[in-house]
C-alpha cells in the first residue's frame, strides 16, 4: 500500500470542510487577522435559466481573474449553481437571493435546496480541483465555446489557463460509487468517482490501440498432430519454434524438454486450427469452446485473434483476474520480458460498476500493468466490432 503524504493517499483526494474553522467564512478569517477584504457581492438565482447572476465588479473579480462563470452585459456574469456554491463556501459571495421566493441563501441553505442526486458529488470534485490550482467550467455552452460532449460534467483547463484560452486539459465526468457506467458511455477524458466517505478517485480513460512486433504467423507449421481433450488440446511433436518463438501453449514436460509436447488452451487451438497449423477441424474446437465457456468463448476468441493479428501475444490472465496478459515484443520465450497489459473482455453493452473498475485498475497498477477493456459488439464478425479502452489512476 502506498505511503500517505500529509495525511492523503497520493491517488485519492478528500475535500474536508474542517480545513476551515467551523462556522467561520474566509471573510471572517481575514477580518480577525486585521486585513480588509473586498466587499462581498450578492447573487440572484434565476430559477428559469438555472444560473446565478452577479453584478457589480463580478466580471473582473470572478471571471477575468479566476475563471468563474461567463460574461453577460456590462460587468455582470452568470454562474452555474456549483460555481456559486463554491464562491459561497469560500466567503467570496455573501448570499444568493432566490428571485422566485425572495429567500436569501447562504452556503448551507443554497446546497440544501439544489435539486438532483449528483449536486453534492459534483461540488466536492469541483472544490477539490479548484484547491489543486485548476480552473474548470461546466462542459456546455456558453461556459465553453467548444464543449467536449458526451457525458462530461466539466471541462478542466490546463494549469494557468482558463475558459477564454481555448484549450481543455480533459473532459471530466463525475459519479458516485453506486452509479453504474454503461460501456457505451466511455469517452476519452477523466472519470472522478466519489465514494461514500467523500473521497475522490480519478481515472484517466483513453481509447487504446494495442500493437506489437511479435510475428504470430511467421513460422507456423502445417497439420501438426493434435488431440482435443475436455477443455484443452495437446499438440504432438510440434516444431520448437511454435513455443519458443511464437509462444503458443505450454510444454507438457515442464521446463526440461528437448522437443516439447504442447498443451494449448482452446483459444490457442482454435486460432491454430483455423490456420491449418494443427490437424483439428476449427469448427470442432470452437464448438468445444462454447460447451466449456458458453457465449464468452466467441468474444474471447475474437479478441485473442485481434491481438495476434496486431503483433501482440496474449496469454491467460487468470492469475491477475483478467482474460489475458499481453506481450508486445516477443522474440523468444527465453528472453521474454514482463507483460504490459491486462485485458478483460466484455460485450459492448456491458455495464461497469465503479467498485469493479477500482479493483481492476488497482490490481493492474500493483503489478505494473495497464488495464484494458475489450468491448465486443454483438454479432461481431472476426476482429471487427471491437473497441479498446484503457483505465489508469490519475493524480491531477
Amino acid at each position: 500500500m502506498a505511503e500517505r503524504n500529509g495525511g492523503r493517499h497520493p491517488y485519492d483526494s478528500t475535500l474536508r470542510y474542517s480545513d476551515t474553522v467551523p462556522g467561520r467564512s474566509i471573510r471572517s478569517h481575514l477580518v480577525s487577522a486585521g486585513q480588509t477584504p473586498a466587499m462581498s457581492l450578492e447573487g440572484r438565482f434565476d430559477v428559469d435559466d438555472g444560473v446565478v447572476r452577479v453584478g457589480g465588479d463580478a466580471r473582473q473579480r470572478y471571471h477575468d481573474s479566476r475563471g468563474y462563470g461567463y460574461p453577460l452585459e456590462g460587468n455582470e456574469i452568470a454562474l452555474a449553481p456549483v460555481e456559486a456554491a463554491h464562491l459561497l463556501y469560500r466567503g467570496d459571495l455573501e448570499t444568493v437571493v432566490n428571485t422566485a421566493s425572495g429567500d436569501r441563501l447562504g452556503f448551507r441553505a443554497f446546497i440544501a435546496r439544489e435539486p438532483g442526486d449528483d449536486f453534492g458529488v459534483r461540488f466536492l470534485v469541483y472544490a477539490d480541483l479548484r484547491s489543486r490550482g485548476f480552473y474548470l467550467s461546466p462542459a456546455s455552452e456558453p461556459w465553453v465555446s467548444d464543449p467536449p460532449g458526451g457525458e462530461a460534467d466539466f471541462a478542466v483547463f490546463p494549469r494557468g489557463k482558463g475558459p477564454g484560452d481555448g484549450e481543455i486539459a480533459y473532459a471530466l465526468r463525475i459519479i458516485g460509487e453506486r452509479t453504474d457506467i454503461p460501456a457505451a458511455e466511455l469517452r476519452e477524458g477523466v472519470l472522478a468517482v466519489v465514494d461514500e466517505e467523500s473521497e475522490i478517485t480519478y481515472f484517466e480513460v483513453d481509447s487504446r490501440d494495442p500493437t506489437g512486433t511479435s510475428d504470430a504467423d511467421a513460422s507456423l507449421p502445417e497439420g501438426c498432430a493434435a488431440d482435443l481433450l475436455a477443455d484443452r488440446v495437446v499438440v504432438w511433436e510440434p516444431p520448437l519454434g511454435l513455443y519458443e518463438r511464437t509462444f503458443y501453449g505450454q510444454p507438457l514436460e515442464g521446463r526440461e524438454y528437448d522437443e516439447p509436447t504442447l498443451q494449448c488452451s482452446l483459444l490457442e487451438a482454435a486460432y491454430l486450427a483455423e490456420r491449418g497449423a494443427i490437424d483439428l477441424e476449427p469448427g470442432t474446437v470452437r464448438e468445444r469452446g462454447r460447451e466449456v465457456e458458453g457465449e464468452r468463448f466467441d468474444r474471447r476468441l475474437s479478441v485473442y485473434t485481434a491481438l495476434r493479428e496486431r503483433g501482440v501475444v496474449p496469454k491467460t490472465g487468470y492469475k491477475f483476474g483478467a482474460d489475458f496478459r499481453t506481450y508486445a515484443d516477443v522474440e523468444s520465450v527465453e528472453n521474454l520480458g514482463h507483460s504490459e497489459l491486462l485485458v478483460r473482455v466484455h460485450p459492448a453493452d456491458y455495464v461497469f460498476e465503479p467498485r469493479d473498475l477500482a479493483l481492476d485498475v488497482r490490481l493492474a497498477h500493483g503489478v505494473r500493468k495497464t488495464m484494458v477493456f475489450a468491448l465486443v459488439a454483438d454479432g461481431a464478425e472476426g476482429t471487427n466490432g471491437i473497441e479498446w479502452w484503457s483505465l489508469e489512476r490519475l493524480t491531477p
